[in-house]
Parts: structure tokens; sequence; C-alpha cells
């Protein structure tokens, strides 16, 4: 007998938009609303927990909205980013729990695990480590396994359990109580039955069918009938898409680099093509090679932004031969394009109008691939007073967030791994040092400005709660000038250990 699972996400517009926003996201105990438009009207698509608890509900118009709830956030639904994200999901889980799995849209999966719960420990340690694993990546979500996708689907959304196992063969007995809602039939039915005082499943399956489909149609015989089994209903599984792949076979084995050099450009131009055709760029190429010994050698690029161009790609890979040991000959070359993302179409800017930015993604792409990606990068501004933790590495061609450091207080050029101590003395507790000895060498203060006083971030942990740094900009009678600042407010010893150290050299 086939068993059906399905998980139900109740909050998942608005626990992906948290997780997609990740440090940036509401308080979790903030209300938020997804809204939208219906027609002409601006309404409310979704909610989370908050705001449902707070009154909000979907169909709310936004004025309404904002007008009784004051402190309810407002964010733009993303309902086509809502079901990419359900497919994804869905591939997860088909990698991991069972092969046949689909998207219920707009707040669901369905899986076919019909043999599948032994490898997991049984039904009901499978459901929880399901609910266990969303709730860990910030998804709220309810499953329940039955022997019908009609009968799953309705005590997900309509039970009160989070998990719950019904027995094979007791389908009848698990929906009779829920109420007709859960049998996925439009308003206007419900409605109808309603007026007709059918309330639950139960009574709805013992009325006469004959009257029922002369003044509802068939859809209300058919949706029970999925329920109780009768009928079957198909699960269409989500498909990964596979990567655009070109292979080359040889009659004679190949070892010189000039014959692989040529063979490389010639898989290059049909990759490219299978590229456009999915208005796709590559991120990543794989190109591996079956010796004539039954052994493969691979080498592989990246690229820091898509790309489809014959010659660069061919470039790329032409600069790794080098490390690629023929052997006794090479008899296969596989290329795969193991990473592709979608390329947007760009508009050729006119030189009259305004003149067009500098294309530096080719000499990233080479440098890149021949110290480590891992080498290459630039530094975004961080949200953070603590000037440590004021900028984080991200790929050197990474879109910028348009976040900048602040400018009332010049930075140093150059901030050191960690701050040095140096030795120095200070005059009252406000008062820039009169001297200071770095390395070794004894540096007179000519001038300086400060102090700029920097908080500890209480949210990182207790012992940042009383924690003050003093900062000072010092030039020495050399003419050179450093960042310099006191661990503490020079008065208070719970508010550092009240030394100093120097902490940037300023170009």
């Amino acid at each position: 007998m086939a068993r059906v699972v399905s998980l139900f996400l109740p909050l998942w517009p608005t626990d992906r938009i948290r997780k997609r926003l990740g440090a940036d996201a509401p308080a979790p105990d903030a209300p938020l609303a997804l809204v939208g438009r219906e027609g002409r009207r601006r309404v409310v698509l979704s909610v989370d927990l908050a705001a449902r608890k707070a009154g909000v509900r979907p169909g709310t118009p936004v004025a309404k909205a904002q007008a009784l709830y004051p402190d309810l956030i407002i964010m733009d639904a993303d309902q086509e980013g809502d079901r990419t994200g359900l497919e994804k999901l869905a591939l997860w889980f088909q990698q991991r729990i069972a092969p046949l799995v689909a998207v219920d849209a707009p707040d669901g999966l369905v899986l076919d695990t019909t043999g599948a719960d032994h490898l997991h420990g049984g039904e009901p340690a499978m459901l929880a480590e399901m609910v266990r694993r969303l709730r860990e990546a910030g998804i709220t979500a309810k499953a329940v396994v039955a022997d019908t996708l009609g009968a799953a689907h309705a005590l997900a959304r309509y039970g009160r359990a989070r998990t719950l196992v019904v027995p094979a063969g007791k389908t009848a007995a698990a929906i009779a109580d829920l109420p007709i809602e859960a049998l996925r039939l439009p308003d206007s039915m419900i409605e109808g039955l309603r007026a007709l005082g059918v309330a639950t499943i139960a009574p709805l399956a013992a009325m006469p069918r004959a009257p029922l489909a002369l003044r509802f149609g068939p859809d209300v015989a058919r949706r029970l009938d999925q329920a109780y089994g009768r009928i079957s209903e198909a699960i269409l599984p989500v498909r990964p898409v596979d990567p655009v792949t070109v292979s080359r076979n040889f009659a004679e084995p190949i070892g010189a680099a000039e014959t692989i050099a040529r063979y490389i450009g010639k898989l290059v131009p049909p990759l490219c093509q299978g590229l456009e055709e999915r208005g796709q760029g590559a991120r990543r190429l794989d190109l591996v090679l079956h010796r004539v010994d039954s052994r493969t050698e691979a080498i592989r690029i990246a690229t820091a932004t898509p790309v489809r161009d014959v010659k660069r790609l061919t470039r790329l890979l032409c600069e790794k031969i080098e490390t690629i040991d023929p052997g006794f000959g090479i008899e296969r070359m596989v290329l795969t394009a193991t990473l592709a993302k979608p390329i947007a179409p760009r508009q050729k800017i006119s030189s009259l109008i305004a003149e067009e930015e500098p294309d530096v993604s080719d000499l990233i792409d080479t440098l890149a691939n021949r110290v480590g990606h891992h080498s290459l990068y630039r530094f975004a501004p961080v949200e953070s007073d603590v000037p440590e933790r004021s900028f984080c590495r991200v790929p050197a061609l990474a879109p910028d967030d348009q976040k900048d450091w602040p400018h009332h207080w010049p930075r140093p050029t150059r901030l050191l791994p960690r701050p040095e101590p140096i030795e120095t003395m200070a005059v009252l507790p406000d008062h820039p040092p009169v001297f200071f000895v770095w390395r070794g060498i004894r540096r007179r203060v000519k001038c300086a400005d400060g102090p700029e006083r920097v908080f500890g971030e209480w949210w990182q942990g207790d012992a940042e709660l009383t924690t003050v740094r003093d900062y000072f900009r010092l030039e020495d009678t050399s003419g050179e000038r450093f960042w310099v600042y006191r661990s503490g407010d020079g008065e208070h010893g719970e508010t550092g250990s009240q030394g100093w150290f120097l902490h940037g050299i300023f170009g």
C-alpha cells in the first residue's frame, strides 16, 4: 500500500524572507506582513506568527493593517521566489528522504515514501527528523503520513499534531472530524455545503452522491474518493536539471599538450551553445580526461561572473593543461558546466551618453584560477562600531550592497591584524599620550586628536556590556600618524584593562 507524506509549511513566505535576509531580518517577535496586489488594491498576502497573534490576516488592505497595527513591519511579497524556493527544497528532500517529491504550492511538499521509511528508522522517526531539520533552518513545519495524498494534506493543515502517522487502512476514521475545507474544494462550494448544514467530512461522505453532483458538480465526489483512496491522485515529482555536458571519444589516444588544447577548443563552442539555449553562463567548468589505463585526470576553472565567451573559457582551460598527466594516452574527454547561472541581458550604452564601466572580470578570472579564488577578494563594510568587525571579505566581483564606512571619524588605511600593546604616558584620562613606545622605538607625540569613544557590542556577549575604548589619532615628530586606543575609560576597571594599544597606521 502506498504511503504519502504531506509536509506543510504554514509560514513559508515569511520564514523564507527571514532566512534570506539573515542578520538584516526583523526580530523573530516582530510582527511581519508580506504584501502584494490583488487587482488595484495592495493587500496582505502572508503574515508570520507574531502578526497573526496581533490579529493581522491575509486579505487585509495594507492601509487598514498599518492603521490598526502601527508596529507591523511591511515588506513586499515575492511569490515567484517562494515557488522557486519550494522547488529547491523539494530537490533537497529528494536527495535525502525519498525519490518522489513534488511541490504542493503555495505552502507545502508531497513525498511518496512507500518503502523508504525503513531507511530513516521508521515513519515516526522520519517525520520527526524532517520537522527538526526544517526547524533548525528557521522554517516552521508540520508533517503527516497517510495512505493517500488527500488525507495527508487535510491532516497536515487542519490537524493539531506537529507530526502524525495514520496507520494503514485507518484513513476514514482519521479524517472524519476534519472540516470540509480540508478537501481542497473552492470557496463557493464550501459556502454552499455549509448552507446545507454540512461542516465536517464524515456527514458529507454519508450523503447521496447524485444530489451532490447535481448541485455542485463532480468535484465533491472526486475529492472524497481521492481522500479515501478510491481513486488515485498523481504525484508529479520535481526533476533536477541536468548540467550542460559535451564529450569527445578518440579512436587513437592523445597525449600532446597541443592536441589536448585543440580538442578543448572544439568542446567549448557546443558547450557555450547549450548554455545560450538555457540563457545561462558558466560559473564553473570541469574537464575530465579518461586515460587508456582506466585512470582519470581532471581540471577545473571557475569564473567570477556567468560566462559563455568561447575564447575566454578556452584560454582558461588551456592554461591548466600543464597540470594534466596523460599517461599512455587519453581516449575520452568530457566537459561539464557543473555550475551555471542565468545571464542578465545588458544594454549597450552609447559613449555619447556615458562612459561604459570597464570590464575587469576577465582579469579577475585569470588571476583567480592561478592563485585560487579564496586568495582574491575585496573588503566590504559591515555595520559595526568595533573596527575589527566593521569589514568582511567578499568575492572580488560581488555586488555592492550600498553600505559604506562612517565618515564622521577618519579611519587608518592600514589596520593591524590584531592590536599591539604599547608603552605610553597620558596626563589625564581624557588626554592623548605624550609619547609611546612601539616595537622598541620611542616616539614623541607632536599633535593628537580624540578621544573617539567606542562601546562594546552587548549582543555579542556579557563581557562586552561595559567594554569601552578611547581612540586617538597621533602624529609623531617625524610626521608619521598612528591610531591608538586605551582599553577602558581611564577611571573604572570594569570598562577595560586601561592598557594602551596601537591598532592602525595612517597612510
